[in-house]
């Protein structure tokens, strides 16, 4: 393929030629990255299996890994689903267009590959004028994970994408950084309480304001790998969010860890080892590692989400051989944030 063509567009309101010219490649069964509000996703024709398997194997994704199906109004999901229960039409009005992925069962005109398999479909409606003009645009739903390779840091720029994709796929809408960071969260609707198999843009607590009951699959808050045969949703199966680096994840009350950080920052660098620290505003000031990042201040757990796939990024850039990375607290987006850390780091978890 030859080199991904870039397409910039204003993020409110898109240019229609170029959404147009990035509609043709969905329509010819290509791949065009687009923003959403919460990463960049890399889009096709879910209808088109052909051009699902084409998205897979861009990414080096693995066949058993659903992708997201991105939809542009209401309608679109009765065609894909056998049935919308009530709790769905309750959740649909409170958070559609946003970051919130529902799991239905399918129905019969969705292809194979693009539910891997499986009998269920995950839809959500992207809160992002370029995403939805995208939809209108190609007229179908698209299947669309993230814009990077398998298992690498979500892409929150073009130029994330870029890095991973440039020359596997058409093209890529520059629409600048995404605004949330850390992908959707998922609600499996096919089980009774509703049950987040990924947690993300749209905490818990919010969820629970409208269903009452909603239960964690234990993969959301598992501080080691757990066995799954079939990943109803993504970011449950297979290493995901990581670096080159290796991540070590250090939580517990912030003096303990604070310590903790400084002494495996002084033992790898013992070792003759490139050291990285994902640090807070609070902290950062505090180590001595070669590299230190600030995700932001612990009290705006909103700005840690948004920086931390970047940030990811920036340290193998750096060239680091380990990130020593500070949890943060799990209410609102701190439960995905500490649940991408964990994943990344391959459940390295030094308790303090």
């Amino acid at each position: 393929m030859r080199e991904t063509l870039v397409l910039k567009v204003d993020p409110n309101t898109p240019e229609i030629k170029a959404i147009r010219v990035a509609a043709i490649f969905i329509k010819n069964g290509g791949l065009v990255a687009f923003p959403t509000e919460t990463v960049y996703g890399l889009g096709a024709d879910a209808l088109n299996p052909k051009a699902v398997r084409n998205l897979f194997r861009a990414k080096k994704r693995p066949f058993d890994n659903p992708p997201i199906v991105h939809v542009g109004d209401f309608q679109d999901v009765h065609r894909l689903v056998t049935e919308v229960p009530e709790k769905a039409e309750r959740l649909m009005d409170v958070f559609w267009p946003g970051p919130l992925t529902l799991i239905f069962k399918r129905s019969k005109i969705v292809p194979d590959v693009t539910v891997a398999g499986l009998d269920t479909i995950a839809i959500r409606m992207p809160r992002h004028n370029v995403a939805l003009a995208l939809i209108k645009e190609s007229g179908c739903p698209l299947a669309a994970p993230s814009a990077n390779l398998a298992g690498k840091p979500s892409p929150t720029t073009a130029e994330h994408v870029l890095e991973d994709l440039n020359g596997r796929i058409d093209a890529v809408l520059d629409a600048g950084p995404t605004r949330i960071g850390v992908e959707s969260t998922v609600l499996d609707l096919t089980v009774d309480p509703p049950q987040i198999l990924r947690p993300g843009g749209t905490p818990l607590e919010a969820l629970k304001g409208v269903l009452g009951k909603v239960e964690l699959h234990p993969v959301v808050v598992a501080e080691k790998e757990i066995a799954i045969e079939k990943a109803r949703s993504p970011g449950m199966k297979h290493r995901h969010y990581a670096p080159k680096a290796e991540v070590v994840v250090v939580e517990g009350e912030l003096t303990a860890v604070t310590k903790k950080v400084a002494e495996l920052t002084d033992f790898y660098r013992r070792r003759k080892l490139k050291v990285g620290v994902l640090a807070t505003d609070e902290t950062a000031a505090s180590y001595r590692a070669d590299v230190v990042k600030s995700l932001g201040s612990r009290s705006s757990l909103n700005a840690i989400a948004k920086n931390l796939f970047r940030l990811l990024r920036e340290f193998d850039l750096e060239g680091v051989d380990v990130i020593i990375a500070e949890g943060v607290p799990t209410e609102g987006l701190g439960l995905a944030v500490m649940n991408r850390l964990r994943k990344a780091s391959g459940y390295k978890i030094v308790k303090a």
